[in-house]
């Protein structure tokens, strides 16, 4: 029997178990709960990383969106108070559309 020790989707279990297999899991506490989020993250922007096309690329893209929601959570605020820090961010410094990249700034 393999040995997964990782944060799955909530549904998983049901999947397996519907598949006729037994399997063993355990919920988290807070604390393991957002050690194994961040491990997860990790896990899937190297996935992102290393994709190969569009399609594998907006894959990643969607569990990461999926693991930023549960941080958020995780870190007690709500996905769109996440958004209004993001966008005030974006107000104030800009965000990543004009593709600049610095090279240098002259010493003060």
């Amino acid at each position: 029997m393999p040995i997964y020790n990782k944060l799955v989707r909530d549904r998983i279990p049901e999947i397996i178990a519907k598949q006729g297999l037994a399997l063993n899991t355990k919920i988290l506490d807070t604390h393991e709960y957002l050690t194994e989020l961040r491990t997860k993250l990790q896990e899937e922007t190297n996935e992102y990383l290393e994709a190969k096309t569009d399609a594998e690329a907006v894959e990643e893209l969607a569990d990461i969106m999926e693991l930023l929601h549960a941080l958020a959570e995780a870190h007690g605020v709500t996905v769109e108070e996440l958004e209004r820090i993001r966008a005030e961010k974006a107000d104030k410094r800009g965000g990543f559309k004009e593709r600049v990249f610095l090279i240098e700034v002259e010493d003060a």
